[in-house]
C-alpha cells in the first residue's frame, strides 16, 4: 500500500472542504443575506471523510501481513536496523551486500516488534545503521 504524503494529500482536501463549507457560504450570506446550509454540510462531510480516509490507511500493528513477507537471502543480504538520529524511528530490513540497497520490512515501535522480526526471520543479531 502506498503511503499518503500529508502535505500533497491532506492540504488540498482540507482546503477544498473549508472553501465549500465556510468561505463560499459566508460570501453568499454577505451578498444575499441567506446562508446556504447545504454547502456547509458538504464541507463538513469533506472534512469528516478526510479524517476517515487517513484512519483507514493507518497500520496500528507495525507488522507486515504474512502474505507480504519479504524474502530474505542470508547469502546476499544482511539484516539491519535503520535508525533515525533525528526522529528516533527504527526500521528493520535487509541490506544487499552487493548494491547496498536496504529493503525495509517493518517499523520497529517496541521491543516486542523487534522480537517478532527476529523470530519471524530466524535472526539473532541486527546491525544498526544511522
Amino acid at each position: 500500500m502506498r503511503k499518503n504524503n500529508s502535505i500533497h494529500f491532506g492540504l488540498p482536501w482540507i482546503g477544498i472542504s473549508l472553501l465549500v463549507g465556510l468561505v463560499i457560504p459566508l460570501m453568499v450570506r454577505l451578498f444575499t443575506g441567506v446562508f446556504p446550509w447545504p454547502l456547509s454540510v458538504a464541507g463538513g462531510a469533506g472534512l469528516v471523510s478526510f479524517v476517515f480516509a487517513i484512519g483507514m490507511h493507518r497500520d496500528n500493528s507495525g507488522k507486515k501481513n504474512l502474505s507480504e513477507t519479504v524474502p530474505y537471502d542470508p547469502e546476499r543480504q544482511i539484516p539491519v536496523l535503520k535508525c533515525s538520529i533525528c526522529t528516533g524511528e527504527r526500521v528493520a530490513g535487509f541490506k544487499d551486500t552487493e548494491t547496498g540497497h536496504i529493503t525495509e520490512v517493518m517499523v520497529i515501535r517496541s521491543d516486542d516488534d523487534l522480537r517478532y522480526f527476529r523470530k519471524h526471520y530466524g535472526i539473532d543479531t541486527l546491525k544498526e545503521e544511522y
